[in-house]
């Protein structure tokens, strides 16, 4: 008898756990559906803390004496954004953040440097064969939607006329949004410069499938020099 019992109780025990498992999936699941995927969300946390921030600010990361002799030559305000842009582009690594990103009905975020599965945890990324924003060419930025604090979960909801803006330490563009397309994982032409300042967002589409990607494209609208380039 004292075994049946000891048998039971595991049972009961083993039952009450698996009962437990399967309500924490269905509950994680279900905050997935509605939010976002809660576990990566804290894990998204951690890793916006890691987040280099000194190119986010010439107090952290000053400019070099070098720099500063050639910004001095430069007589164009347009030009020195542009002469910023290109040495931030070669000075920042994978993960350190370079700017923020105020998108319609989303919210602000951390830009980091690189579309890696690291850099991407920590909000979203830049990709690095783009051109940096102030010279002319096309920048694209990528994001998750469902993990990772999804910042571009709501991409599908940004509309033609609304106006992105993306801050750098050396300028504030702001965006107007043209149009939006659904394109297959590998259409690299998204990102190709056309000849003009364009902002391409890029995310997997639909939700929870990686199947296709949604890519929101905008036009240069307004550039204000910030900082150094003033």
């Amino acid at each position: 008898m004292p075994g049946a019992k000891r048998r039971h109780r595991l049972l009961r025990d083993l039952s009450l756990v698996l009962i437990i498992s399967g309500l924490l999936l269905l509950a994680d699941a279900g905050v997935t559906l509605l939010w976002q995927e809660p576990l990566t969300a804290v894990i998204a946390l951690v890793k916006r803390d890691e987040i280099n921030k000194n190119f986010l600010s010439y107090r952290a990361a000053p400019l070099s004496e070098l720099d500063r002799r050639a910004l001095a030559a430069i007589e164009s305000v347009r030009e020195r954004v542009a002469y910023l842009a290109r040495q931030e582009r070669r000075a920042v690594r994978a993960g350190d953040g370079i700017g923020t990103i105020q998108l319609p009905n989303i919210g602000t975020y951390t830009v980091v440097q690189g579309t890696d599965t690291s850099s991407l945890e920590k909000g979203p990324g830049h990709y690095p064969q783009t051109a940096f924003p102030g010279v002319g060419q096309t920048v694209a930025i990528a994001g998750h939607r469902t993990t990772y604090l999804a910042p571009f979960r709501h991409l599908d909801a940004v509309r033609p006329g609304q106006q992105i803006v993306l801050t750098m330490r050396y300028a504030r563009f702001t965006y107007t949004v043209q149009y939006n397309r659904i394109v297959t994982p590998t259409a690299w032409w998204i990102t190709r410069n056309i000849g003009y300042d364009r902002l391409v967002l890029s995310a997997c589409n639909p939700l929870y499938s990686a199947s296709q990607r949604i890519v929101v494209f905008a036009r240069l609208k307004q550039m204000v020099p910030l900082g150094a380039a003033l």
